[in-house]
């Protein structure tokens, strides 16, 4: 998780940090009594109050990938609608967690519709009766509004969508989180190791661009002891009409990274 407050100068060397409240950029931060102190580097309250939100929710699962425009949002719409169909007793819910690039609402047909604030939280929006969907996507005036913030900011989104939305009963939550190795990922494992996060499914391409960057993102993952569910090979394999040869190779690239 971030250590950087929402509120720090640009160069922050962190709550967790030797420096903190002692470095050249501390100098003038509101916080800079707080940090100096240790006060700053206790646990977020917000971890237990993530545990107890959640507490209904039987099985937590991060959706990430190395690198933009492999088809992860999708395969999390897939995967949602596809467990939602296996039972209709099954509840499934979608966190969007991409601040600044919120897809699931157009990719599930939702765009343009309001959640709704009470005093249990904030509603979902059903997408059917038993497919829930939460994101930023909702609050915002219209669909081609940039977000515009830093870490921080977008940490302490993700820490409100956690700890505010009133999910209800689930049997999955899957979350789809931007591209990368960022602070949005580690501010939403920490939180989710507390609550008992089940563990990821990593999507890729078979390009090996994409691949190098989906070994990073194993890596991150063993980093932060998040168990790797599964690597999903999106889009892997077309082959030509005329020569008849697939140019995206055998289609096994992932799976040979699944047997790692």
């Amino acid at each position: 998780m971030s250590s950087i407050p929402e509120n720090a100068p640009q160069h922050c060397p962190g709550t967790q940090s030797e420096d903190a409240g002692k470095a050249s950029a501390c100098a003038g931060c509101p916080n800079q009594n707080i940090c100096a102190s240790g006060e700053a580097s206790r646990p977020d309250p917000a971890i237990e109050l993530i545990k107890n939100r959640l507490s209904n929710v039987k099985h937590k699962i991060l959706i990430l990938s190395g690198k933009g425009g492999v088809g992860k949002s999708t395969v999390t719409s897939l995967l949602g609608h596809g467990l939602a169909a296996r039972n209709a007793n099954m509840n499934v819910g979608i966190l969007d967690a991409d601040i600044c690039g919120p897809s699931q609402p157009r990719v599930l047909g939702v765009r343009g519709e309001q959640v709704h604030n009470s005093g249990s939280g904030w509603s979902p929006v059903y997408v059917t009766d038993n497919l829930s969907l939460m994101s930023i996507g909702f609050l915002l005036g219209s669909p081609d509004d940039a977000v515009i913030w830093r870490g921080p900011k977008k940490n302490g989104m993700i820490k409100q969508f956690l700890s505010e939305v009133d999910w209800g009963q689930l049997d999955y939550l899957l979350v789809d989180t931007p591209p990368g190795t960022s602070d949005e990922h580690l501010s939403a494992v920490q939180y989710l190791l507390g609550a008992g996060l089940s563990g990821a499914v990593v999507v890729t391409t078979p390009q090996e661009v994409a691949l190098l960057d989906v070994r990073k993102e194993i890596h991150f993952c063993n980093k932060l002891h998040l168990t790797v569910l599964g690597v999903v090979e999106n889009m892997s394999l077309f082959v030509c009409p005329n020569c008849k040869v697939s140019v995206t190779g055998d289609g096994n690239k992932a799976h040979n990274l699944n047997k790692r």
